[in-house]
């Protein structure tokens, strides 16, 4: 039985040791690219995609509610009308 020389043992370490330091370093490249997006957008004044959709729901409840409190009105004018009718006759 042939043993394997010591080196492929110490060259697979080595090449285990350099692929975990890279992902090491794809994931705080990763988190710098974020870090400066970020800042970037607040630089810019940007909204983020969930403020905007959170902006856009509430003009949405704020535009039913008016067209609701519109045709109330304009039931109690059509009921003012009727009572003005009726005392003016």
């Amino acid at each position: 039985m042939t043993d394997r020389p010591r080196i492929f043992d110490d060259l697979a370490g080595v090449a285990g040791g350099a692929i975990s330091a890279l992902a090491g370093l794809r994931e705080e490249a990763e988190a710098m690219v974020r870090a400066r997006v970020d800042e970037t957008i607040r630089r810019l004044d940007l909204v983020r995609r969930e403020e905007l959709d959170a902006i856009a729901e509430m003009a949405a409840n704020a535009r039913a509610g008016q067209e609701a409190a519109e045709s109330r009105l304009a039931v109690l004018e059509e009921r003012l009308a009727v009572l003005e009718a009726a005392l003016g006759s």
